[in-house]
């Protein structure tokens, strides 16, 4: 999502096309890259650029979000890149590479890479703090999260969180990350400054997947797929609000 152009993009798991809607009017046009298999995007407000990694050949396909055509310049990353967080303070991007375990780090202004960081086994999910530059990587294997310094590009510390961790979202208001677990069906809750759980929400459905949180209220959302629903947790009691039905399994 770029609120700065009240402009969402979806990328399709497969076949490389991207959906573009309008929010102010609900139009929704589409861009197609390449027939490969792509996963979560980034987007960098600041510079209207859409990031696209393709599993399938370990590259990151830039988008003009003024034009909404692809730029023709792709990145060479690490193994099946899966996932993108963006710094736009910084104009960073990182990726997530699955299969070797690391992060690519890309300067946003000559799109090269910068620097390969180790993280642990098997990335999936990239969350930004701008305000504290900040990376929380979810390891999915690991059952970890991995915290990189932006301005050194090291991991300072790798957090365990539950087991086989999917989604992953900051507050930078209150400096808190959300860590959602697959299997155990729960949210770990971290305090960005102390790097320390310090809460396991539990009861939240099966099979979670995506985490997203609104800063403005304070409020944190979480898919789960077996469970068919959305689970509204309230960020200042790390209690369930509400759980939202879906008409099919919720992912992201």
């Amino acid at each position: 999502m770029n609120s700065s152009t009240n402009t969402a993009y979806v990328m399709a798991s497969s076949g490389g096309t991207l959906s573009i809607l309008n929010v102010a009017n609900n139009v929704v046009s589409t861009l197609v890259l390449t027939n490969d298999t792509y996963s979560g995007i980034g987007v960098n407000p600041v510079t209207n650029l859409i990031y696209a990694p393709n599993l399938n050949n370990n590259t990151v396909y830039i988008v003009d979000g003024a034009t909404n055509t692809a730029t023709g310049t792709t990145i060479s990353v690490g193994s099946m890149p899966n996932s993108v967080g963006v710094n736009s303070t910084t104009n960073t991007i990182y990726v997530a590479n699955g299969a070797d375990n690391t992060v690519s780090v890309i300067n946003g202004a000559t799109h090269s890479v910068t620097a390969t960081i180790p993280v642990g086994s098997f990335p999936i999910g990239v969350a930004v703090n701008e305000t504290t530059n900040r990376i929380y990587v979810i390891n999915l294997l690991g059952g970890s999260v991995s915290v990189i310094n932006g301005a050194t590009n090291a991991v300072i510390t790798t957090i365990t969180v539950g087991t086989q961790p999917r989604g992953v979202d900051v507050n930078p208001v209150t400096n808190t990350i959300y860590a959602s677990s697959y299997n155990s069906g729960t949210v770990s809750v971290i305090n960005g400054a102390t790097n320390a759980v310090t809460s396991t929400i539990t009861g939240v459905g099966g099979n979670l997947e995506g985490v997203a949180v609104n800063s403005a209220l304070n409020t944190v959302y979480v898919a789960s797929a077996n469970g068919f629903s959305v689970t509204v947790i309230n960020g200042v009691t790390n209690s369930i609000v509400t759980t939202v039905s879906t008409a099919n399994g919720a992912w992201g």
